[in-house]
């Protein structure tokens, strides 16, 4: 009897310590990136572009989205298509030389057009 005892206090123990572990483990799972930065374009069609200083923004458009990058200066213009290397997206970011705010543009390290 007091074996019995024993075996049900252990199972239960272990059931309650297998829970505690899987919720743990999913508060120190590493997090997914968001699907925007993970699936993010590296082309598109120039829709605007302005240089400024060492940059060129570029809105371009990809599928139905559009959107902003900046890159070292680039000759551009309007319909060329863009292949760009992510680099840093930055949210809400206040150009002086453009005394404009982007609420979110991607700095990438280079843009080519394509031929």
């Amino acid at each position: 009897m007091k074996l019995s005892y024993l075996a049900i206090v252990f199972s239960m123990t272990l059931a309650s310590l297998s829970s505690l572990h899987a919720v743990a483990a999913e508060k120190t799972a590493p997090a997914a990136p968001p699907q925007s930065a993970a699936m993010s374009p590296t082309e598109g069609k120039v829709v605007s572009s302005v240089n400024a200083s060492i940059y060129t923004y570029m809105e371009l458009e990809s599928g139905n989205k559009r959107f902003w990058i900046a890159a070292p200066t680039t000759k551009v213009k309007v319909g060329d298509r863009v292949r760009f290397v992510d680099s840093m997206i930055m949210e809400n970011f206040n150009s002086k030389s453009l005394n404009r705010t982007f609420d979110r543009i991607i700095f990438v390290s280079s843009a080519t057009v394509l031929k």
